[in-house]
């Protein structure tokens, strides 16, 4: 049994492209929608602060809960997707 979701694993499956910040782990509506207000509309834009970050879990995760108050869950899963989107296409 697959410890990811199927949004996680289609979204490490291919490019980022202009894909919708909804479209990562971990980020549904809700979150999607107070992100989308603070200017992160598109997944790369998050990518752009995972990467300022220097990939770290911790500096990622304080930041995602700070910007959207994503839970513990939906920071792992949105750093665990972006990660592994990292490992496939940087």
């Amino acid at each position: 049994m697959s410890t990811t979701s199927k949004k996680h694993r289609n979204f490490v499956s291919e490019p980022m492209g202009e894909k919708p910040v909804t479209e990562l782990a971990g980020i549904g509506d809700v979150l999607g929608k107070r992100l989308i207000d603070q200017n992160y509309d598109k997944a790369y834009t998050v990518l752009g602060q995972f990467l300022l970050f220097k990939k770290d879990e911790g500096l990622f995760t304080d930041w995602l809960n700070d910007k959207c108050g994503a839970n513990s869950k939906q920071q792992g899963d949105c750093y665990q997707c972006l990660k592994e989107w990292c490992d496939s296409f940087l």
